[in-house]
């Protein structure tokens, strides 16, 4: 009886903001480390035997989708495929400067932004006529059209958030891995069949090829002058990224709204602070204000954040779910492969 006297209630005592830090921490450390562990051992299995470190996450995060209802991992997961994420793809920007893009030239940067253009508003159409939705369209273009995976998960981020479109972007994930894969393969044997000089096949390369990875790897396999000019093309679509995704943003913000609160009154923020991240630092980096020591380890981070996040959402998911995605998302992905690298060439042989 004295006791409870003494004692106050629990809400007469203010808690910190210190203490709800290390409330959160602690609730959300055992889905984080799980995603993390997973992450490693992609990050391990690419490293020693090749292969889309991505992917790896994906199929390996799927392999514990038993642990994705579980209590006290679900708090760190849903963490790992949102936070982490948007900090990833807000961490891209330390890639990009300002004179990179510069140095492109009108003409390659109109065909670059061309085949961007043409791809997003190619798969918004076919999306809708293979029956998809709106969001699922722009989702498939938007991966194809900028960089791949990263894109998706960009993209994802400010898409409304259900079900059917965290499934369709795990399918895009793999699609697009797969055929960036492929593309690494015989893109620059096409290269080669057409006797491209450096220049012309680096801008084939970077402009066609969805994910970073793959085109410097496609690149440097011809020589070295085609892989940094491929590179440069390269970055100069991601730069994109932040365009499109605040794009994006706006046409789906009344709907995001709808699916999060249930209600029309929920106001989101029409560029999320992760894009806000991606420009500061693409132009920080642009001014100079990034060291190469500074710049490696912000990409290293980034691809970090990634990895984690694709394995968190590895984890939500099942092959069961992924098979109800259907025939549609891979038709819809390679008719969008195929359209931007004819779309390229088309335009390089009509420029010389």
């Amino acid at each position: 009886m004295w006791e409870n006297l003494l004692t106050p209630p629990a809400t007469a005592l203010p808690q910190s903001k210190l203490a709800k830090v290390a409330h959160l921490v602690i609730k959300i450390l055992p889905g984080c480390a799980l995603a993390g562990v997973i992450a490693m051992a992609a990050t391990l299995v690419s490293t020693l035997h090749g292969g889309p470190q991505l992917l790896y996450a994906l199929f390996f995060g799927v392999a514990f989708h038993f642990l994705s209802s579980d209590r006290k991992a679900k708090p760190g997961i849903e963490f790992c495929s949102r936070t982490v994420l948007r900090l990833g793809v807000g961490l891209l920007g330390a890639r990009i400067t300002g004179a990179q893009i510069a140095g492109l030239g009108w003409s390659t940067a109109a065909i670059v932004i061309g085949a961007v253009l043409s791809t997003l508003f190619l798969g918004y159409l076919l999306g809708k006529r293979l029956g998809l939705p709106r969001a699922q369209g722009v989702l498939s273009g938007g991966s194809v059209a900028i960089c791949g995976a990263s894109a998706a998960l960009a993209i994802s981020a400010v898409l409304p958030r259900t079900k059917e479109n965290e499934r369709f972007t795990l399918m895009v994930v793999v699609t697009v891995t797969v055929l960036s894969t492929v593309a690494m393969v015989t893109y620059p044997l096409i290269a080669k069949f057409l006797h491209l000089p450096p220049e012309l096949a680096g801008l084939f390369l970077g402009g066609t090829i969805h994910d970073v990875a793959q085109v410097v790897g496609a690149g440097y396999m011809l020589n070295h002058e085609t892989g940094d000019y491929a590179t440069i093309v390269k970055l100069f679509r991601v730069s994109m990224l932040a365009v499109v995704v605040v794009v994006i943003s706006s046409m789906f913000k009344a709907e995001r709204e709808r699916v999060g609160s249930g209600t029309s009154t929920a106001k989101q923020a029409m560029v999320p602070w992760f894009l806000w991240v991606f420009v500061a630092l693409v132009a920080l980096n642009s001014l100079g204000g990034v060291s190469t020591a500074v710049q490696h380890g912000l990409n290293t981070v980034s691809r970090l954040c990634l990895v984690v996040a694709i394995a968190a959402l590895g984890i939500k998911t099942s092959f069961r779910q992924l098979s109800k995605a259907g025939w549609r998302p891979f038709t819809l992905l390679l008719v969008e492969t195929v359209w931007m690298a004819a779309f390229v060439l088309a335009a390089i042989y009509l420029r010389s």
